[in-house]
């Protein structure tokens, strides 16, 4: 089994994923921002973001993707057919339920670039890229104080910024499956591809709202969900998931978080014997570029084999559709099949 790999300042951060309208005519809003649309060609757009009004006046096409421990931006990317205009990604989960996918990632440009100790990129670095839009996860990928580009250095040299729904306030615990879709919505609008974006949000939504159809009514499973060969934290599982994202793909898929009470934040910081002193009757590991993902689930089963989980080997490994990110209905779809299997 792999080494525990900590990387707290990355995944804690960031980990730590309400739409906005989008309606197409002469002035258009976009999270909340209005602006006046030059006919015919869709600019300018403007985007309200943690407190800042971005300006596009055209689409960017040097576009730099952060680290963040997120794949959902260069997902959200990619899924809008927008990979050509990416200079430097720096994300990766190393598996996606989307075929296609992580191999897409991997092909993407990094911009060779010498990473910081956050696995990210240092100031001088990124203005030397020049970007006209850099993503972020978080607030944290532009804090001097972490080495990073200033969002107002960045625009000194006609760069726009983006922070992730839920990332101005630096706490994915509120994370849901809405922050997906304001995700696609946004960076819709921005490229002037809302009518993709909002062809993929309704197949989502309507492929979510066939499985939920399929459970409701059903008892619900309580899962455990944590991140494979990760540290966070003191404890020895301090990967396992609490709040968030991962809560609302489970409560559509017909399942419970068991440890949803055990904190307010992302992620619980547990010992081993209270895993062991909770039942579980399901496991879904997620995979973060973890080589044998499988392999600690099953690792895990038989270390607790008290677990109804353990006893009927009902586990599931995912990756990028468990967090924020256009695909969100696989995992609901996946899980909801272990759960409920004569659902189906």
């Amino acid at each position: 089994m792999p080494k525990k790999r900590s990387i707290a300042v990355v995944l804690a951060t960031a980990l730590c994923l309400v739409t906005a309208g989008c309606a197409e005519s002469s002035t258009r809003t976009a999270s909340g921002g209005a602006s006046a649309r030059a006919a015919g060609s869709g600019y300018p757009v403007t985007i309200e973001n943690c407190g800042r009004t971005e300006t596009f006046t055209k689409a960017p096409s040097r576009v730099v993707v952060m680290n963040g421990g997120s794949v959902g931006e260069v997902s959200t990317l990619l899924a809008l057919g927008l990979g050509d205009r990416i200079v430097s990604n720096q994300q990766s989960y190393g598996m996606s339920e989307v075929a296609g996918r992580a191999e897409a990632i991997k092909a993407l440009p990094t911009g060779d670039i010498e990473l910081n100790d956050a696995y990210d990129i240092p100031g001088e670095a990124m203005l030397g890229l020049r970007p006209d839009l850099v993503l972020s996860v978080t607030t944290y990928g532009f804090d001097a104080k972490n080495g990073f580009a200033t969002r107002d250095q960045l625009r000194t040299v006609g760069a726009n910024s983006y922070v992730s729904p839920q990332g101005c306030d630096d706490d994915p615990s509120k994370m849901t499956v809405a922050d997906s879709y304001k995700l696609l919505r946004d960076l819709g609008k921005v490229f002037d591809v809302g009518d993709r974006a909002e062809k993929l949000i309704a197949d989502s939504e309507e492929r979510v709202a066939a499985v939920a159809a399929k459970v409701r009514g059903e008892k619900k499973p309580r899962v455990m969900v944590l991140f494979a060969n990760m540290s966070m934290g003191g404890n020895d599982f301090s990967s396992v998931v609490a709040q968030g994202i991962f809560n609302d793909i489970l409560a559509e898929a017909g399942g419970a978080n068991a440890f949803a009470s055990a904190a307010t934040t992302t992620f619980a910081d547990l010992s081993k014997e209270k895993v062991a002193a909770t039942d579980v009757d399901a496991l879904v590991v997620i995979s973060y570029n973890d080589p044998d993902p499988t392999g600690y689930a099953r690792k895990l089963l038989k270390e607790f084999p008290q677990w109804p989980a353990a006893k009927t080997h009902t586990y599931t490994v995912l990756s990028d559709s468990m967090y924020l990110g256009p695909s969100n209905d696989l995992a609901v779809g996946r899980i909801a099949r272990m759960l409920h299997p004569d659902a189906f």
